[in-house]
């Protein structure tokens, strides 16, 4: 059985010290850690703005995707269908097939003067 020398009371306080100052130590850098954490440049808040705009990209890249699909749809429509260029050339250019009438209302732009009230 080996026994050991009782190191005596100096050295019991020193260690408590050591102790007390590595929990502090310990808490302080937790406290750094944690501040850090909310407010450094990379920060939570940070992080959970950038996640938001990332999503938000993502939603409007989606719909420019669908635009686009939609768009390689009316070209496709465009070469290939003469009714829908038909229909371009009646709207945007006023085309008309022979023998047809077309009639133009104009709108009535001269207004009725009220009399004049005397006081």
């Amino acid at each position: 059985m080996i026994i050991k020398q009782n190191r005596g009371r100096q050295w019991l306080e020193w260690r408590r010290r050591v102790f007390a100052v590595m929990q502090v130590m310990g808490a302080a850098g937790c406290i750094w850690l944690l501040v850090a954490l909310f407010s450094g440049e990379m920060g939570l808040t940070r992080y959970l703005s950038m996640r938001d705009h990332a999503r938000s990209l993502e939603q409007e890249l989606s719909g420019l995707r669908r635009e686009n699909a939609t768009l390689q749809q009316d070209i496709t429509r465009l070469q290939h269908d003469p009714t829908k260029i038909e229909q371009l050339a009646r709207e945007q250019l006023g085309y008309v097939r022979k023998g047809e009438t077309i009639y133009q209302l104009v709108p009535d732009t001269i207004k009725k003067q009220e009399p004049l009230s005397k006081p």
